[in-house]
């Protein structure tokens, strides 16, 4: 039996965390969207919030009057936008994801979560280019996830601190994904292989240390760190601050570091602060591995 409404929670993501590209992804429990959906004779969009002066209206531009085109069901789609556009942190997928989940709960249409995550992964591609779903798989399910070809898996580990800084840098997906290189050595690839097998240790065993360690990531994180000033100063501070590591969340600008819960606000300061010196404004979101989407209402 369907709804007249639905209100969903849709948290950010961060995707890659270094060892994983395209492959590993995690919720964040802050920030997050609303998103709202009611039935309707024809798809409307409307955007509330952070940046929504920047986001298209129109149903045939918007990534989620887009996934409404896909799943066949007009409605009328309102965003209270809090994650930060262009950042790093899901901004699109949040919204591709928590459509497709919204619509699919609110028809009760019986798509599974991996399904849910192919569905999504189609609107990802119009923003971005690609079809990948390291951000709306783990919007979806929630935790650690690792995306391989057809399969999903997750994990869901607990009292991981993160800091979350993003920067008043503009990083646009395309231009990220543009600049990296088709082949790697087998050197290269053999330190990221063995980063990524360690991180999936770390998250199943909860070890921040691990994590962190684990998430240096050859050539992909050395030429996007160009496009962020301040990327080796900000990184260098929250490892004197404490933090266990730092990467770069998704294709960037925002900076990640992994750390204890009681670490976090000492190592979003000197982050903040490194920013600062490089005459860059951030801000930082302190948060930990969360929970997929969630009906709030």
């Amino acid at each position: 039996m369907s709804k007249d409404h639905l209100k969903i929670k849709v948290p950010a993501t961060s995707a890659n965390l270094g060892a994983g590209f395209d492959v590993f992804g995690i919720a964040l429990e802050t920030p997050y969207d609303i998103i709202e959906i009611e039935k309707s004779e024809c798809t409307k969009i409307v955007m509330l919030g952070r940046d929504s002066r920047c986001v298209p209206t129109d149903p045939q531009r918007n990534i989620a009057g887009i996934i409404a085109s896909i799943m066949k069901i007009p409605v009328k789609i309102t965003i209270h936008r809090n994650i930060p556009l262009s950042s790093g942190l899901g901004s699109s997928a949040a919204p591709a994801a928590g459509v497709a989940f919204a619509i699919n709960e609110m028809f009760a249409l019986g798509n599974s979560r991996e399904e849910l995550v192919r569905i999504a992964a189609q609107g990802e591609k119009a923003t971005s280019g690609a079809a990948h779903a390291d951000n709306v798989a783990p919007a979806i399910y929630g935790g650690f996830v690792i995306v391989h070809q057809d399969k999903i898996i997750s994990l869901y580990p607990e009292n991981i601190g993160i800091v979350a800084v993003h920067p008043e840098i503009i990083v646009r997906t395309r231009q990220a994904r543009a600049i990296l290189p088709k082949k790697l050595s087998l050197e290269d690839i053999s330190f990221n292989t063995g980063n990524a097998a360690s991180m999936v240790v770390g998250m199943m065993k909860n070890d921040i240390r691990l994590i962190g360690e684990s998430m240096a990531n050859r050539v992909i994180e050395e030429i996007r760190s160009n496009l962020i000033k301040g990327y080796r100063e900000v990184k260098q501070s929250a490892i004197q601050a404490g933090a266990s590591g730092v990467t770069i969340s998704g294709s960037g600008p925002t900076l990640i570091a992994v750390c204890r819960m009681d670490e976090r606000d000492k190592i979003a300061i000197a982050m903040m602060r490194a920013f600062s010196e490089k005459q860059v404004k951030s801000e930082a979101f302190i948060t930990t591995i969360g929970k997929g989407i969630s009906v709030i209402g």
